[in-house]
């Protein structure tokens, strides 16, 4: 699985130079650093994109659904129609709480 990857230098945006030793120069085996490659990288994502709409009337869900009236054989009867046109994603959502980067190649915690 995946031959051709990411461990040659630079793919991965927070290990250093990309080869073994640089991790446990120093004694330093697992630190939250800033990378040399990326000075403004961090471990931690601050926002992510929002998986809800707004409709026309301004109102936010994930799926919006209209109820048309369907007669067949002289009875009514009511369905609901996922409405998929005239909605606007929400954007980009602020995280209450950093959470880590899920390439973030460190072991947090070993029980």
């Amino acid at each position: 699985m995946g031959g051709s990857g990411s461990k040659s230098k630079g793919f991965w945006p927070f290990s250093g130079s990309g080869s073994v030793d640089d991790a446990t120069k120093d004694g330093n085996e697992q630190t939250l650093a800033r990378v040399r490659s990326f000075p403004g990288a961090t471990p931690f994502v601050f926002t992510r994109r929002g998986s809800m709409f707004f409709d026309e009337d301004g109102d936010l869900a994930h799926e919006f659904y209209e109820e048309t009236i369907v007669t067949k054989n002289g009875r009514k009867k009511a369905k609901l129609k996922r409405i998929q046109k005239n909605l606007t994603p929400q954007g980009i959502i602020k995280l209450d709480h950093p959470c880590i980067h899920v390439d973030f190649p460190i072991v947090i915690c070993e029980a």
